[in-house]
């Protein structure tokens, strides 16, 4: 039977309000290119491809330290149920009283809760669960990368987020199905290119190049260099999306003192230029694990630091304490022996290169306040 006007209304309705309930009405995102006068950007010369971001120190190779001997000896200060694999530090962190108002909660591999001397929180990096759909469930099918699932943030804790920053595009570090839970509460601040990989749902994204800023309340955020790559497609030898947004860490600056968190990096340079801009840094959250070993690729050393590497970072930023991350039971170990291997190896060049800064170890879910 043949639907009068007034009832093909009626039902448009509520096909749209269907539609919304379950995919959410689209609207625009409200984005911002955040510029400055330090503002900079540095361009791959392939031909073809000069739109494409570049790392600063493309070529560099010298790494000051190696292990090469018994790199992952025994530790009484972490208990494991097997060889390296689903362990805990047990051991005593040092006491460290900067008194710089942060406080620093680590949700697992590269995700942190950060509370600032102003009350701003903010994430870093959150990533909830697997992969996006539907590369998890290919990983799942393949029996490739996945991880156990972390504890989750208790809801009336995350709806207190003043801002969202993301380090790059890689899986592991931003997940579509977060900014989702999230919603258009926070402030999202990302690298150049990145707001393209919002869904338009009146989200506030905030793209930067390195060396800018944002306030977040009483908080300066600042985008800096880090020594990575990015894309979203998994395909070889397929360059649509290769370098085509950018990368970097985040340096938060609140009553004047400052913490900074480097996202996936190797080690080059850039983190004595980091210094050189932003002077000693009181908290540093550097990445230790995912680095080159005999499982995993060559190149996998010149975008991860071992943790030999994350040392020397530390050194060439004046780190006054240092969190290491990338290691634990939640995360993926893209290149590590096992869960915990990079920590066993930290324990050892930390022993070997007596660093002058302290070392504070957390298990994923544990917070310190300096």
């Amino acid at each position: 039977m043949a639907l009068n006007l007034k009832q093909l209304t009626t039902l448009s309705i509520l096909l749209v309000i269907i539609g919304c309930t379950l995919t959410g009405c689209a609207s625009s995102n409200y984005v911002t290119q955040i510029e400055g006068e330090n503002a900079l950007i540095k361009y791959t010369d392939e031909p073809g491809y000069e739109d494409r971001f570049s790392n600063i120190y493309e070529s560099f190779k010298a790494y000051p330290v190696t292990c090469t001997n018994d790199c992952y000896p025994a530790s009484g200060d972490i208990e494991c149920e097997s060889n390296m694999q689903d362990c805990r530090f047990v051991g005593n962190n040092p006491a460290v009283n900067l008194h710089t108002g942060f406080t620093v909660k680590w949700l697992g591999h590269a995700s942190f809760l950060l509370k600032t001397a102003g009350g701003e929180q903010i994430l870093i990096d959150p990533v909830f669960g697997q992969f996006d759909w539907p590369v998890n469930w290919a990983f799942r099918l393949a029996e490739g990368i996945s991880r156990n699932e972390p504890a989750k943030v208790d809801e009336d804790k995350l709806a207190q987020t003043d801002a969202v920053v993301y380090s790059h595009i890689h899986y592991d570090h931003f997940n579509k199905a977060d900014i989702a839970e999230l919603g258009t509460k926070p402030e999202y601040l990302v690298p150049l290119g990145f707001a393209a990989h919002f869904p338009n749902r009146g989200y506030t994204v905030n793209e930067m190049a390195w060396y800018t800023s944002k306030n977040v309340g009483k908080t300066s955020v600042h985008f800096v260099p880090a020594h990575h790559f990015s894309n979203r497609i998994w395909v070889p030898y397929l360059y649509e999306d290769n370098d085509a947004t950018l990368w970097g860490g985040w340096v938060f600056e609140s009553e004047g003192r400052t913490l900074f968190f480097a996202g996936d990096t190797g080690y080059s340079p850039h983190f004595k230029d980091i210094n050189a801009r932003f002077g000693d840094i009181d908290v540093c959250l550097l990445p230790i694990a995912s680095y080159f070993s005999e499982t995993s690729p060559k190149w996998y050393r010149k975008v991860h630091t071992t943790p030999e590497d994350a040392i020397v970072a530390a050194q060439d930023l004046g780190c006054k304490a240092v969190v290491p991350w990338g290691f634990g039971n939640t995360t993926w170990m893209m290149g590590d022996k096992t869960s915990h291997s990079a920590l066993f190896r930290l324990m050892k060049m930390k022993k070997q290169l007596s660093p002058a800064m302290p070392w504070v170890i957390l298990n994923e879910g544990e917070q310190v306040s300096f």
